[in-house]
């Protein structure tokens, strides 16, 4: 079981194993409050600032977060994700508010597909 949730809420012990996907580590998180941080599942940061900014549409954000999924160091985080989703639930993190708009709803999917 894959789920996806925020950073900044409370851990719950259905969580399973707390994976940060973000690549800044969020203000005023303790680090003990994750058991995996791989950066390289989150957005590049052009793409980021370019999302947030409004020049890049969820459409066009959607497509290049995905393409970016292929490198291959992003692969073998994928893959580390896969790993620890046949041992338990995992729980992917990131600290956007919103949920449908965020990369961790599109990893979510990518990882269940």
């Amino acid at each position: 079981m894959i789920a996806a949730g925020r950073i900044y809420d409370p851990p719950a012990e259905s969580d399973g194993t707390r994976v940060l996907i973000m690549r800044l580590w969020p203000r005023g998180i303790r680090k003990s409050r994750v058991d995996l941080w791989l950066k390289e599942l989150g957005p590049v940061l052009p793409l980021l600032r370019g999302f947030r900014a409004g020049e890049i549409d969820w459409a066009e954000y959607t497509r290049r977060y995905l393409k970016g999924l292929a490198r291959p160091e992003a692969q073998a985080q994928v893959a580390t994700v896969r790993a620890a989703a046949e041992n338990g639930r995992v729980t992917l993190l990131c600290g956007c508010p919103n949920e449908t708009r965020c990369h961790r709803s599109l990893l979510r999917a990518y990882l269940l597909d």
